[in-house]
Formats: structure tokens, sequence, C-alpha cells
């Protein structure tokens, strides 16, 4: 039983700086406008100085035409671009102009396959929702929202559609399906397909049990080829060497497993896609830059310490996104080229290395009677009573929960001996909260149980 009226409770919200993703999701629901990619609140914030400002400024000032569709059109990159700058000069002619890209992409899908439109889609996405479409042109985004809504699940070139390539291609291919999923399913409202597309992509991050329907080629870099997975897990080796956060569905492009790793660009390719599904997912509320243990940090992490592999061209989009999510430093500062579905990140995202928790949840157990740390005291956070993490405390009775989700969580402590202490804490985007939790000694009140069997002694008389 939990003794809620033994716990002392102390709950400290710590500011942290404009950086990271430390804009919290409340001032941002305040406003309406959370942001399926980058809200105005945050755009606001950014410079209109710099180089990568001027990049952006020009494409957006230039004419870059009408979408045209299949796997080299950069039109949807552009079109976000130019939402971008629409918004941070608040400028309704930049506004009709992305409104009338947005538009040109109707059609389009006919000029490629599923992947192109699984590239294409979330730049039209993320520009419709950054301008507010549905208030500044309510017919073009009735217009929008129907085609959205339809071509989910459009049959395009004989592969599938979106939404059926996001469940069966565990590489590059459903990657990029997966991001536009998610960022349709929000701009749509429609929930159940966003919970569907996160559980198959918590699987493809590694958790079977969350989905394990994927259909996989070569399964020479799987680390359990019994049981693959799109990113291999913590601590994975074959033949002594290190495979931990490898992307074996991609990887085998580069032929079967061997050393030195080939440098083969279809890894980066598929992270173009899961790095994009990851920010948007995480921004409507999954833990995604935790889920297996940071498997897009461990992916990244073994490109570049492992295989010596650093992204050229249009990949290096990522890194200041990874810098500023994980606190890394993968980008040298340098501008980069805009993606395959995304870009801009080095005005978006520029502030690297900055380690910022995107949500924490610190705090210490204490002994009610000594007033000292409670080793080894089991911590369980819970979320709509369900355990998300479990931790233990160290010889001072502290504990952690790093990069957790914004939300109400409960935390509990627990250690043999004492009577379990619990506390319910909501901490928002880029927050971090203290939780102190004191521990009752159990208190033996009861008379000692008479032996089981009792020893006769026998008297001499």
């Amino acid at each position: 039983m939990l003794r809620k009226h033994a716990l002392v409770v102390a709950v400290a919200l710590l500011a942290t700086a404009q950086s990271g993703l430390a804009q919290t999701y409340s001032t941002q629901k305040n406003s309406g406008v959370i942001g399926i990619w980058i809200s105005p609140e945050e755009i606001m914030a950014l410079p209109t100085s710099g180089p990568a400002w001027e990049k952006l400024k020009k494409l957006a000032d230039s004419d870059f035409g009408k979408a045209k569709g299949g796997h080299n059109d950069n039109h949807d990159v552009y079109t976000y671009g130019q939402a971008l700058v629409a918004v941070r000069l608040n400028d309704d002619t930049y506004r009709a102009k992305v409104a009338a890209n947005v538009i040109s992409a109707i059609g389009s899908e006919d000029n490629g396959n599923v992947l192109s439109l699984a590239r294409n889609l979330i730049g039209y996405v993320i520009a419709a929702d950054l301008i507010d479409l549905k208030n500044f042109d309510p017919a073009k985004d009735a217009q929008f929202r129907e085609w959205l809504a339809m071509v989910r699940h459009k049959e395009l070139g004989g592969q599938g559609t979106l939404i059926t390539i996001h469940e069966k291609r565990p590489n590059n291919f459903g990657t990029h399906a997966t991001a536009a999923r998610a960022a349709a399913a929000i701009y749509l409202g429609d929930q159940a397909d966003l919970e569907r597309t996160a559980q198959v992509f918590k699987g493809w991050m590694g958790d079977r049990s969350s989905y394990a329907g994927f259909k996989y080629g070569d399964l020479s870099w799987q680390a359990d080829p019994n049981n693959p997975v799109g990113i291999n897990p913590v601590g994975a080796t074959k033949e002594g060497r290190n495979i931990d956060g490898v992307l074996p569905d991609d990887q085998r492009r580069g032929g079967k497993f061997k050393w030195p790793p080939p440098k083969e660009n279809y890894v980066y390719g598929a992270l173009q896609g899961a790095l994009a599904a990851a920010n948007i997912l995480h921004r409507a509320g999954y833990d995604t830059f935790n889920w297996e243990n940071r498997a897009l940090l461990r992916a990244y992490n073994w490109l570049h310490n492992v295989a010596n592999f650093s992204p050229v061209g249009d990949d290096r989009w990522q890194l200041p996104m990874v810098d500023y999510i994980y606190g890394t430093n993968f980008w040298d500062g340098s501008l980069v080229k805009v993606g395959k579905n995304m870009g801009w990140t080095d005005w978006t995202h520029g502030e690297r290395g900055t380690a910022t928790p995107i949500t924490a949840i610190r705090g210490s157990v204490r002994n009610s009677q000594t007033n000292g740390g409670v080793e080894n005291a089991t911590v369980q956070l819970r979320l709509d009573s369900k355990v998300k993490y479990e931790t233990s405390t160290n010889s001072q009775g502290q504990y952690s929960f790093n990069f957790i989700a914004a939300g109400t969580y409960e935390v509990t402590a627990s250690r043999n001996g004492f009577e379990a202490s619990s506390a319910s804490v909501t901490v928002a985007e880029g927050q971090e909260v203290t939780v102190d939790l004191v521990l009752n000694p159990v208190q033996d009140n009861e008379p000692p149980a008479p032996p089981r069997n009792p020893r006769v002694v026998e008297g001499n008389d």
C-alpha cells in the first residue's frame, strides 16, 4: 500500500535555455500551434542574418516552378523552406506562394512511385501546417486534405501504397514512408493511423513485441538473423566486431557482412526518413529519441565512430539536427544541402552540441528516519498505469530518467523493508523536474509468532 501521507515531494521546475528541444509543448499548446515539425514560435526566435538565412531567403524569392514528382524532385523541400520565410517575416505574399506550391503537388505522385511520394510528401504537409493553410485559404486546404487522405492509400508503380510499404519495407523505402505517413496522420487528425505508425516504427527500431511484420533481405548484418530488426541492439557483435547500431537491411546493399564495413550510402538515406519520422512523432508525444536505448543515436555513432563514414551531399542535413537533439558534435558548422525529404536544418537547428535534455526527471530516495539516501531502491516511471522506465538508486539514493517525452508521470520508489512511496509529476518539453521521495521503514508492531516446531525440554523430576 502506498503511504501518501508519509510522502515528502519537492518538485522544482528548472528553466532551460531556448536551445535543444527546449520550446515547451505547454507554450505551444497555449498558442494553439504545436507544429508538426517546428512551430511559428520557434521560427520567430531564429536569426534573419547569416549564410544559412541568406541561402534560405534566396530560395524563397526564386521561382522554383511547380511540383514535378519523381525521386529527385526537391520542390517539396523548397516549398517548406519558403514557408519558413513566410512565417519568419510574417508575410502573406510568401504565404500565397506556399499555398499555390502545396496545391501543385496534387497529381504529381503519378510521375513516380511510392518511394517518390514518401520522399516528397512531408515538405508539403509541414508547409501547409506552418502557414496555417486551413485559415489562410480554406478552399485550398479542403482540396489538399481530400488529396492527402486519398494519396496515402493510392497504389503507385505496382509497389503498393504508402501505408503498405511502411509496414513491409524495413529500409530506406519504409523509413521515408514512416515520416510521410506520420505527417499526414497528424495534419488530418487521424489519431488511429498515427498510433499505428508509431507502433510500426517502434518495431523497426528493434522492439519486435511492438511490430515484427517486415520483409527482410539478406540477414548477414543482423545481430540475430532469427529475430531481424531495423537497427541492431545495444552491444551487438558479430565475429568479434561491433555492429551495435547497424541498419542491417540497408547495410546489406554493400554486400554480405565483411570487415572493414563498406561505406554504404543507403544507410544515410534510410536515416533521413527515420530522423524525420522520429522528430514528427516526438512532437506528437512519442518518446522516439529514446526508443530501444536511443537506437537512432547508436546508428549515427556506429557510422561515425566504427565505420568511419560521415554523410556527404544531401545526407548532411541530418547532422545539425542530431547534434541539436542529442548534444553530439557531428556537424562542422558548414552550410548543408537540402535532403531527399527535409532540409534547412543549418538554420532551424543550428545550435549545435547543446546536450540540453529533451525532458528529464531526476531525484532522490531518502530514509525518513536517518534522512540518508536509500541505496538500491527500485524507482519506476509510469504513464497511463504502464511502466515506461525502471531504474535503481545509487549510494546517495539518487536516480534519473533522461530524455523522456513530455507528460504526466507517476514516480514510485520501493525497497524491501520500506513502505513504497509515489508522486505524480507533470513535466513539459525541455524542462527538468526534481522529485524527492521519502521511504518509511516498515514498523514491526505485531507480537512474535510462536515457533512452528517448539523443542520439548524434558525435566529431571
